[in-house]
């Protein structure tokens, strides 16, 4: 499970860190509201963590921008303010779960695990994945972005949804060639190059937020800008 934590106070974050680590989660730290929307919009989590009184933006309208950005990433509010108009306010911006400070850790490790499970069960139902204004339905096969069909070959369907699946991750060549051709990569052949263009042409070449990236000397990454 990734994790993603905004938390701005460095001790509390790290002791959360830490204790998340130590469930052979990976865990991520965001220290202002600004960060954490770039990271959480960047890169794939099974669950944010979110403080509510942070710089530069608040946590109730850092949940709020990363839905109305369509992320559904579960967001659980832990935070010190405990009143039942707090809570509202962070069920209203879009949180899932509310947890208030000071807490037991073994509450918030259950309820993280709760959110990855409803959220798992929840993607496996609709086969929809999604970045940005990017759809791709794999009980449909097809693909969308900003409401347009993309035409694609059977290959190219396979390679987006590999990259789709591992956003914000980079891929190799050979990641490429054993997960979507089955096959060992050979050095000599340039057929992955030749279909990530093929896919840049369709997925990005007339939009201004490109979702394919370059990584030289180590293959790709499928992020936003």
């Amino acid at each position: 499970m990734k994790i993603l934590i905004v938390e701005d106070e460095p001790k509390l974050a790290g002791f959360l860190k830490r204790g998340l680590e130590e469930q052979s989660w990976e865990v991520e730290l965001a220290y202002d509201g600004q960060v954490g929307k770039k990271m959480a919009s960047n890169y794939r989590f099974d669950v944010i963590v979110l403080d509510v009184n942070l710089p530069l933006l608040n946590g109730y309208d850092l949940a709020r921008q990363l839905r109305n950005d369509g992320l559904a990433t579960p967001i659980l509010f832990l935070t010190a303010l405990g009143t039942i108009d707090d809570k509202l306010d962070g069920f209203e911006a879009g949180g899932d779960d509310y947890l208030v400070k000071p807490f037991e850790f073994r509450e918030l490790i259950a309820r993280i695990k709760v959110l990855s499970q409803r959220n798992s069960s929840r993607e496996q139902s609709h086969q929809v994945l999604s970045l940005a204004d990017l759809e791709l339905n794999l009980d449909e096969k097809v693909a969308r972005r900003g409401g347009n069909r993309i035409d694609l070959t059977a290959k190219e369907f396979a390679l987006l949804e590999y990259l789709m699946r591992n956003r914000g991750r980079v891929v190799s060549r050979v990641d490429i060639a054993e997960q979507v051709w089955d096959i060992r990569f050979d050095t000599g052949t340039n057929v992955i190059d030749v279909y990530i263009n093929f896919l840049r042409k369709k997925v990005d070449k007339d939009y201004p937020n490109k979702l394919i990236h370059t990584v030289v000397g180590m293959g790709y990454i499928f992020k936003e800008e």
